[in-house]
């Protein structure tokens, strides 16, 4: 998109320039009034045509002629960059809206659940939660103020803390769910997120690939903790910016998060008053 906005920059600067130019000619060369000019130089370079004044100079007709090959390409190329730039954001924003209802589908799915259960062990829960508990009365600047706190933010799970057979059998159970949305294209244009998935079908596959989590050595327990926090860490940023979007789009299904937000201990889809 950025490469058809400087073409229509470059085309509407130089229209610009065109009319000013053409403006003054008309008015040097035919003897015009600066309204009239600028009107005549309208009419030529829209090849409208001339219906009550026109060219009597040869000056005149020479500038006409000029603004006609100039004129009349750079105003065609205003309206074709603008039509295009314009179909251009409107199949952006259905490619936006397609991309962030596949990552409800996840984060219904996968990443809610993937989340409470490493928040569950993480032992700096309680220092990142109050700037995570999201209210459904939160503004734009209140999910500004909370992505620029969690930048500072260590997201860190203790392995101690964490129920392994349990996350490699949720895990598992979504293999199907993971899958299909890696081969999703669209999400492709998404690299956070994408790397995201990456994570955690590797985290998937390395837990899958231990018969057991008893008496794990040292040096493996430290490379699952890496693997965790990798798809851990990466997530947050991105389960905030849905929940931003869903507040500006959605409001039921923003209902619906905040009352299953994965930092709030007390979360519950249950409403009481």
């Amino acid at each position: 998109m950025k490469h058809i906005q400087f073409r229509l920059r470059f085309f509407l600067a130089t229209l610009v320039l065109i009319m000013v130019v053409g403006t003054f000619g008309f008015m040097r060369t035919e003897g015009l009034s600066p309204i009239d000019a600028f009107y005549f130089n309208i009419v030529t370079i829209t090849t409208v045509g001339y219906g009550d004044i026109h060219p009597i100079t040869v000056p005149g007709k020479m500038l006409a002629v000029l603004l006609i090959l100039l004129g009349t390409g750079t105003f065609l190329g205003v309206i074709a960059n603008a039509t295009e730039l314009m179909l251009s954001r409107h199949e952006n924003q259905a490619r936006h809206k397609k991309l962030h209802l596949i990552i409800g589908v996840y984060f219904s799915e996968v990443g809610t659940r993937f989340l409470s259960l490493c928040a569950g062990a993480d032992p700096q829960r309680d220092q990142f939660c109050a700037g995570l508990a999201i209210t459904p009365g939160w503004t734009n600047q209140q999910f500004l103020q909370a992505r620029k706190k969690i930048r500072d933010c260590a997201f860190h799970v203790e392995i101690d803390r964490i129920d392994l057979p349990e996350l490699q059998g949720f895990l598992a159970a979504q293999r199907h769910t993971l899958v299909t949305l890696l081969e999703n294209p669209i999400l492709l244009e998404h690299e956070n997120f994408t790397e995201h998935l990456q994570a955690i079908f590797h985290l998937n596959e390395e837990l899958g690939a231990r018969p057991g989590f008893d008496h794990l050595p040292l040096p493996d327990r430290k490379h699952l903790t890496g693997d965790i926090n990798r798809a851990y860490g990466s997530l947050v940023g991105q389960w905030l910016g849905y929940m931003l979007y869903l507040n500006q789009h959605y409001p039921y299904l923003y209902s619906l998060s905040v009352r299953t937000n994965p930092f709030n201990p007390e979360a519950s889809a249950t409403l009481y008053e």
